[in-house]
């Protein structure tokens, strides 16, 4: 198996546009999950690290915004510029920090995207003005930026948060203090490391991974005025609390049990490779918008699901960095282990029937953390299988009769972030869609976020919004301005 490439691994800490080799965090050994072996030792950010950053952030940020409104536009699509010369080297990034395949390689040119929609609002107007009852006076309604913001990527995306958190914050005017996971450095660093070389001012991005104590000091620093969490649930909750100290506001964007629903009248061909692609092939499942519960009517199930299992059968498991690769493994031993036995309670406990999958896969690839993909029929929408976010490549099969049972077993779940509905019916697929407690429905699609799209979840799945004027406008505060005119 292939464990390298010619790519130098950046290894640091981004702080004031300085790599920093030493912390106080202490040292990580990055394990690369094809192999289960360590490809770099990073150091991490503590408390102090953190620090230095967020006063970096200031300084930066003042200066940006003595910047003409056209020279930080320019300079963001210079970025954008530099980005596309590089995407071949982010896509390897990208895989060398969590092994998803380099054939998948969507997230690169999603980066590009972002920043070049967003460099558009940097000389747009952010304020209004309004008329005053029984008054001539001039009333302002200002939108300023927060400052510094912190902004915390899970490991399955930080040029994704990069994209959709990062950029916004820049054309708003903030800086921003990312703090990658320790399991997925790379792409982020260098993402910062092109930030310093296009002219934004050094600290305007600083790039520190961190495990859980650099994430803690970052949410508590009394000098980030916005947190921007992607993650977990749980996590979520830890985060709110330590936010909590300074009343900082946070934007989560957390996970899902996404609901995935076929109707009788869909192309079942495209739903089955829809489905197959955004449940359990997709990062091997460990997506929060991974479709895990596909909802099937009772008058197409058998067609469907033969189509939908031989999608999933002919997965290209292999190498990340080999691209004709389109599956690879999970993020860590224990991330397997996890899973496997999720897998193993819902055949204890007969949740459904395991008809494609279920182990860990062995030979060449056995020091790797390959899980096969995985499929359960006749699922129990109360069972801890359909309800219970696996993050992992294992879906669940559910039956349904008629469209109000469709919709009443998709938003039965604590989760609102994606839902997806397969119909050639249009009228159907509209009042289905607006039924939906999700965030974000897709029809005849897969999870496809763009710039111009807000992105955020309902219920436990989150609050706030990435992408679309609500993304810039989740990192501008308001201000309203009123001169009197005697």
């Amino acid at each position: 198996m292939t464990t390298s490439t010619d790519i130098t691994l950046p290894r640091g800490l981004l702080i004031g546009g300085d790599l920093v080799t030493r912390s106080s965090g202490g040292m990580h050994d990055h394990i690369y999950p094809a192999t289960g072996r360590p490809n770099a030792t990073i150091p991490l950010a503590g408390a102090t690290e953190i620090d230095q950053a967020v006063d970096a952030a200031w300084t930066a940020h003042r200066e940006w915004m003595t910047f003409t409104p056209a020279r930080r536009r320019d300079l963001l699509v210079a970025l954008a510029d530099a980005v596309h010369e590089n995407l071949p080297e982010f896509a390897q990034l990208n895989t060398l920090d969590y092994a998803v395949p380099v054939s998948y390689a969507a997230t690169a040119p999603l980066l590009e995207e972002f920043i070049r929609h967003f460099a558009g609002y940097v000389d747009k107007p952010h304020g209004s003005s309004t008329p005053v009852s029984g008054s001539f006076d001039v009333n302002l309604i200002e939108r300023e930026p927060y400052g510094v913001v912190g902004v915390i990527a899970p490991w399955n995306g930080s040029l994704v948060v990069s994209a959709s958190c990062v950029v916004p914050a820049l054309a708003a005017g903030n800086a921003v203090v990312l703090k990658p996971s320790e399991l997925a450095p790379f792409a982020a660093l260098r993402f910062g490391e092109l930030c310093v070389r296009v002219g934004l001012p050094a600290g305007l991005v600083n790039v520190l991974p961190a495990g859980a104590e650099g994430g803690d000091a970052l949410v508590r620093h009394p000098g980030v005025r916005k947190v921007h969490f992607t993650g977990g649930t749980d996590t979520a909750r830890t985060v709110l609390r330590a936010a909590a100290t300074n009343l900082t506001p946070v934007v989560a964007e957390l996970g899902g049990k996404s609901a995935n629903i076929v109707f009788g009248d869909a192309d079942l061909d495209i739903a089955a490779a829809i489905s197959g692609h955004q449940g359990p092939l997709m990062q091997a499942g460990q997506s929060c918008a991974c479709a895990s519960r596909v909802l099937v009517q009772s008058s197409v199930y058998d067609a469907f699901l033969d189509k939908f299992v031989a999608t999933v059968a002919t997965a290209t498991i292999g190498d990340p960095l080999d691209p004709t690769v389109s599956y690879g493994p999970v993020i860590s031993e224990s991330a397997a282990n996890r899973i496997l036995r999720d897998i193993d309670d819902a055949v204890t406990q007969g949740a459904g029937e395991l008809v494609l999958g279920g182990k860990r896969i062995g030979g060449a690839l056995s020091d790797g953390y390959y899980i096969e993909p995985t499929v359960f029929t006749g699922v129990d929408n109360s069972s801890a299988l359909a309800q219970t976010e696996t993050f992992g490549p294992v879906v669940a099969v559910i039956r349904f009769d008629t469209e109000e049972e469709a919709i009443r077993i998709a938003n039965d779940t604590r989760y609102g972030l994606n839902a997806f509905v397969h119909s050639n019916d249009l009228s159907r697929a509209h009042r289905v869609a607006r039924t939906l407690e999700a965030g974000s429905v897709w029809v005849n699609h897969f999870s496809d976020i763009s710039p111009q799209g807000p992105y955020g979840g309902y219920k436990q799945s989150g609050f706030g919004r990435t992408g679309g004027l609500e993304g810039l406008q989740e990192f501008l505060q308001v201000k309203n301005i009123r001169i009197a005119m005697r």
